[in-house]
Parts: C-alpha cells; sequence; structure tokens
C-alpha cells in the first residue's frame, strides 16, 4: 500500500534559512505573513521592536483560529498589550522562533487547520 498526503490548497514552507523563507518555492527576505486562508503579504515590520499594536490588528482581521508568532533567530516575546486585537476575538497566539514557526506552520496547515503564522526575518 502506498501512502499519499492529503492534498492542501494552503501556502507551504518549503525552505528556510537564517534570512530567508521560501514559501511554495518562492524566497522571501522579508517578514511576511503565511496563512491556510488567503495568499502571503508582507508583514511590513522589519525588526522585533519594531512591533505595534496595528501588525496584530492586521492578523486579527483574518478567519483564523491560531496565529503563529515567529519572533525571529530567538525566541522573543511580545508585550500582551499590543495583541489585544487577536485576544478580543478569541484567537489563540503561539510564539517561537521563525525556524520552528516554519515547521509549526506547516504541520498544523497539514492537519486543514485555520492558522496564521507572522514570521519576522
Amino acid at each position: 500500500m502506498k501512502l499519499l498526503p492529503d492534498p492542501t490548497q494552503a501556502s507551504s514552507v518549503t525552505g528556510y534559512g537564517p534570512d530567508w523563507v521560501a514559501i511554495n518555492g518562492e524566497k522571501f527576505t522579508s517578514s511576511l505573513v503565511i496563512s491556510t486562508l488567503a495568499a502571503p503579504f508582507l508583514w511590513e515590520c522589519a525588526e522585533f521592536d519594531d512591533l505595534q499594536s496595528s501588525h496584530f490588528e492586521r492578523l486579527a482581521e483574518l478567519d483564523t483560529e491560531l496565529v503563529i508568532f515567529g519572533s525571529g533567530a530567538r525566541i522573543r516575546f511580545v508585550q500582551p498589550a499590543l495583541m489585544q486585537a487577536l485576544y478580543a476575538r478569541g484567537i489563540g497566539v503561539e510564539t517561537m522562533d521563525t525556524q520552528a514557526a516554519c515547521r509549526t506552520y506547516n504541520f498544523l496547515a497539514g492537519e486543514g487547520r485555520r492558522v496564521v503564522a507572522a514570521l519576522l526575518l
């Protein structure tokens, strides 16, 4: 018996390195958001210290159950006040380094979950 993965229409991470991520074979070198619900888009936040509540408000507009926040090369936690828009809609947030966020996103997307990954590069 040959086992094949279930096909998915969602974007997937096909590679990553210290300062880049490939989505469906396309290499990105700027922070971005990928989702099982919409096409990837650039996240206009170059560095962790530049994060503002408006960055998370945009994520809250997506119909998702979970946001995976990839904080860069190391784990850094965002001030809860910046993520109030997510909390108000009952959207969960998990923080991890960006490479772990890529792997976790692929796993959850493969399960058919409504998930968003916001990745700082």
